[in-house]
Formats: structure tokens, C-alpha cells, sequence
């Protein structure tokens, strides 16, 4: 018996968001949905040129889950749901529908006819190789993490896809189909059991997404080309030849869109750019999606009096964590660095989303959002930690943009004008940067995130679950327990004290440090169309439905 049917767009079940129970053996989730390909052959367009100072990490969708690579991963791999742009809900892509055959199974099938750009036939089997290789390589820097409930996979048939998950009742499970741990991938070409570098993936040619890449020169320049063998909802790209321009300074990015050699800019302007592209003449800033956070990580390992050091104290590494959140000014960061396209951020989980509690708020500094010195001097002393605490500081400034700088060294300021703190501040790229922090190299640094789904849980488990995207060896058993909790709790009420409880928890042993949320924006010059008025609720910006006149 299917008791809930949606007609196209179909809307997946969120828990916290009017979920409904999933008591009963069958649910038709997303089937009646039906592919929205625009029809015919790529356009004539002229070519788009796309500007970014991010960098890719790798391109095996097993080994990276950041923004730089997530730009490429998107356009050349196909998930079996995906979400339109400017949506946060997912339809069928590579899938024809999705069904719940059991209380701990999904059952997905395929689009008849699936292949990959090289050739070969896209089946189930490449679908569980994509999931089983996931989970083996459990790559730190990879998306493996999101795949938390996912207990194994199965191919009955060419065009069947069973998936059993580990507790019942997961409403989640459709979202997490549509984010980077879901990319299929050509079981012809990639390994099982490692990451495949850049350039025997490029010649093998194992594109499923709207396009394939032509030529690659690494975080220099790609061009990517319409792929024809592409049978997902985002259709036919109206523009056949796409090129991605990478840029180490963001001024020098700038000054090409305004001379229109760059068409388009996806990642990253400082707001003082943005401000003054926007009121020159042919060119538009197009501004979205809230959801996009910024935060300090603390690794409890290396961190002053953290577990590997030779003074490690629990004590007073607690206390030296606490008292940096007593000391920093968050409206400063937002109105001095970003006037106020960012805004204070008190939880991991930002303002607007179900469950989302502002713990920080009430347990730190003034009690009222803002810093209070003599509070956090009085943890200090009531540890007997000796100041001021040194503490090395490392951010990054080509992934997480310009201002970065400016931020960080704002921090500094906050932090050493308490007279507790010496702040050593360090920088690294960040295609080293990824490889650093999960080493334990950094005692504190900078983390950004954007949402591979709209709910809470995105913002809770792989910050503070047992298979933490984070590795910042942060392990609490009753935080998890908590999380465990609300992934399958089918009652909204519920579940959002469950979310509640797990941020108030978290808070009180800041393994993090929330600062910043805020928008992201895209630039076009005048001419581009297919840009969405509200930027991809996921913060996904993908290129088939652009043209240029």
C-alpha cells in the first residue's frame, strides 16, 4: 500500500519538516516523477567561460568533499536523485523513482539505457561498486561520513538497486542519494579499493553528468563538452562548450569579468568586489541561499593542552576552548569584514532551519552574543591555566576567499586584545590544507560548510559523529547517541528536541566555534540567462541551463 504520492516536483519526506510515519512496508517516495530534459542537442551557443579561485582536490568523487572539487564532481557525475537549482528537493535523475520496500529498505531502479561518455553500460552494478568503494576507502577528506546508515547494497537485476540501512524508519536516506557520496562512478575504470588520480580519470572518460571534460590542466583550466549520453533531470545543456578559469587572486578575477574575458563567477569575490560590481553597468550579481557557515575548529589532540601534547589536561584544554568563545565578537567579524552580508552564528546549525538552537548565545561571553573578558578570564583562572595561552591559528584563503585574511586576522586581534591569548596566525593552500588538518598539524583552524541537504542533521553528524568529516578526535557518546536518535525519529516534535539537545550538548565542550553564516552570490555579465533569481538551496551552481546571447 503506498500512502504518499507526490506528483512532479516530488518532495522527499523531512523529518522536522512534516515527515510522516514510515510504520507501514511500501512508500512511493519520488515515482511518478518523469525526466525534464529540454529536448534536442546542446546548443550553438557561443562558449561560457567561468571564473573561481577555488582549487580541486581530486577529481574521484571518493576523495574529496569541498567546494572546488564539488564544482567539477557535479557537472561530470550524475547521482540516482538530484535537486533542480534553486531547490533543496530532490527528484530522479539517473533513477526513474525510489521506493520503501521495508522498514530498512529502499528499492531504486534505473533509467533504461544509462551509459557512461566512454561507452560503456551504466547498470546497478556500477551503482553498488560506487557505494561499496565509498565505504571501503572511507577517504577523511572524502564524503563516506554522509553514508552513516547505509548497511549495504545490492544488484538483483541490471536496473534494480536495493539499499538496506542500518536503523529504520531513515526519511534522510532519499536526500543523501542526491549529495557527493552518491556520484556513480564507471566500475570499468575506478579502482575499488583507492583514489584514481586526475588525469587517468580524464582519459577514461567515465562521465554520467550534463557534461564531460575535454581538456583539464589542473586548477589552471578545464574545458568541459555537453555529454550526450547524459539522461538526468537538468536535460540537454543549453551551451555545449563550457570553460572553468582558475585564478589565485581574487582581484585579478575581478578585473577579467569587468574587461568580459569571464562570463560568469562562482567562488571567490570579497564583499567589497561584489558591492562594486553590482552598481557597474552590465554586469549582475545574482545573491541566494543563507545556508553557508564559518567556524573554528579546535583539534583536541594538539590544541593547547590537548590529548597528544605534553601538558595534556582535559581540564584546561576545556577551559582554554571555552574562553576563546568568551572572547570573540561575532557582529564585529559580520559588520567589519562582511558588512553584514554575513551574520553572527551561534550553533552549527545556522538561524532559519528546523532545530536550529543558538547555544553559544546564552553559554558565553555577555550571555547576549557578545564578548566578555573578565568571563573568560575567570575560566582560565578557575583551570589554573597559565596566560597568555599560545595558540596557533591556520586558515586558509583561496578556498574560503580573500576576506578570509581580513577575518582571521580580526580574530587575532579579539583574542590577544583580552590579554589571554598570543595568537600565531599561519596560512596554507588549500590542496595541502585538507591533507594538513586531518594529521593533527593544525591546534585550531578555519572550516567552512555548505549543505549537501536542507536539514539539521547536515550540520550535526559529520561535525560530531563517530565518522566525523571534521577528525578533530571530538568523541562523545551522549552527542552521537542524540544524533543517532534524530536520524530516524519520525515525530517532528521529538525530533527537534533531539536536534536541540544535541547542539546544547556539543556547546558546552566547543569542539567547534561557530562565527558566521551567510549568502553566496554569482556574477554574470550582462547577456547570460539561466542564472536562478535564488541561488541553489544546496549551494550547487551547475551550467546546463545557462546560455549566453
Amino acid at each position: 500500500m503506498a500512502f504518499h504520492t507526490t506528483p512532479t516536483p516530488c518532495r522527499p519526506l523531512r523529518p522536522g519538516l512534516g515527515a510522516v510515519s514510515l510504520g507501514t512496508a511500501f512508500l512511493v517516495a519520488l515515482t511518478g516523477c518523469t525526466s525534464s530534459k529540454d529536448g534536442g542537442t546542446a546548443s550553438s551557443a557561443p562558449a561560457l567561460t567561468v571564473g573561481t579561485t577555488d582549487q580541486v582536490t581530486s577529481l574521484d568523487p571518493a576523495g574529496a568533499w569541498d567546494a572546488g572539487s564539488g564544482t567539477v564532481e557535479s557537472e561530470v557525475y550524475a547521482t540516482l536523485l538530484s535537486q533542480k537549482n534553486g531547490s533543496a528537493d530532490v527528484s530522479p535523475d539517473l533513477a526513474t523513482g525510489i521506493r520503501l520496500t521495508g522498514p530498512k529498505t529502499y528499492t531504486v531502479t534505473l533509467k533504461k539505457g544509462l551509459k557512461f561518455a566512454n561507452g560503456h553500460e551504466l547498470t546497478s552494478s556500477d551503482v553498488e561498486f560506487s557505494f561499496d568503494r565509498d565505504l571501503k576507502i572511507a577517504d577523511e577528506n572524502g564524503p563516506s561520513s554522509l553514508l552513516y546508515n547505509l548497511a549495504s547494497v545490492a544488484a538483483p537485476d541490471p536496473a534494480t538497486v536495493v539499499f538496506t540501512l542500518k536503523s529504520a524508519n531513515d526519511t534522510l536516506f532519499p536526500q543523501v542519494l542526491s549529495t557527493a557520496a552518491g556520484y556513480i562512478v564507471d566500475e570499468q575504470v575506478f579502482p575499488a579499493d583507492k583514489i584514481l588520480d586526475d588525469t587517468s580519470i580524464v582519459t577514461a572518460k567515465p562521465w554520467n553528468g550534463p557534461y564531460g571534460i575535454k581538456n583539464y590542466d589542473k586548477n589552471s583550466l578545464v574545458s568541459f563538452t555537453a555529454n550526450t549520453e547524459y539522461k538526468g533531470q537538468l536535460g540537454t545543456p543549453k551551451t555545449r562548450n563550457v570553460q572553468l578559469k582558475y585564478y589565485t587572486d581574487a582581484s585579478n578575477l575581478k578585473l577579467d569579468v569587468q574587461q568580459g574575458t569571464i562570463d560568469a563567477v562562482y567562488r571567490t569575490l570579497t564583499t567589497a568586489d561584489l558591492d562594486d560590481l553590482a552598481k557597474q553597468k552590465g554586469i549582475k550579481v545574482h545573491t541566494g541561499s543563507g545556508n553557508g557557515i564559518r567556524y573554528i575548529v579546535f583539534d583536541l589532540a594538539t590544541q593547547p593542552y590537548g590529548t597528544r601534547t605534553k601538558n595534556a589536561d582535559a581540564k584546561k584544554a576545556l577551559a582554554v576552548r571555552q574562553a576563546v568563545a568568551d572572547s570573540v565578537d561575532r557582529s564585529q567579524l559580520a559588520q567589519q569584514v562582511y558588512k553584514n552580508t554575513y551574520q553572527p552564528l551561534y550553533s552549527s546549525v545556522p538561524d532559519g532551519l528546523t532545530g536550529a538552537a543558538p547555544s553559544f548565545k546564552s553559554l558565553y561571553g555577555d550571555k547576549k552574543g557578545g564578548p566578555d573578558k573578565a568571563a573568560a578570564a575567570a575560566r582560565l583562572k578557575a583551570a589554573k591555566v597559565s596566560t597568555p595561552v599560545t595558540l596557533n591559528l591556520q586558515y586558509n584563503s583561496d578556498h574560503y576567499g580573500s576576506s578570509s585574511a581580513d577575518e582571521y586576522a580580526l580574530v587575532k586581534t579579539q583574542l590577544e586584545a583580552t590579554g589571554l591569548f598570543k595568537v600565531n596566525l599561519q596560512s596554507t593552500e588549500w590542496t595541502q590544507y585538507g591533507k594538513d588538518r586531518v594529521k593533527h598539524l593544525y591546534p585550531l583552524y578555519q572550516l567552512g560548510w555548505y549543505a549537501d541537504y536542507l536539514d539539521a542533521d547536515n550540520y550535526l553528524s559529520p561535525f560530531y559523529s563517530a565518522n566525523s568529516w571534521v577528525a578533530n578526535d571530538y568523541a562523545d557518546p551522549a552527542v552521537r547517541a542524540l544524533i543517532k536518535k534524530e536520524e530516524t525519529e519520525t515525530d517532528a516534535a521529538k525530533r527537534t528536541e533531539l536536534l536541540k539537545q544535541a547542539q546544547d550538548r556539543a556547546a558546552t565542550q566547543v569542539p567547534l566555534l561557530p562565527l558566521l553564516q551567510g549568502s553566496t552570490a554569482i556574477v554574470t555579465r550582462s547577456g547570460i540567462s539561466g542564472v536562478p533569481a535564488e541561488l541553489d538551496a544546496t549551494y550547487q551552481f551547475r551550467w546546463a541551463g545557462l546560455s549566453k546571447k
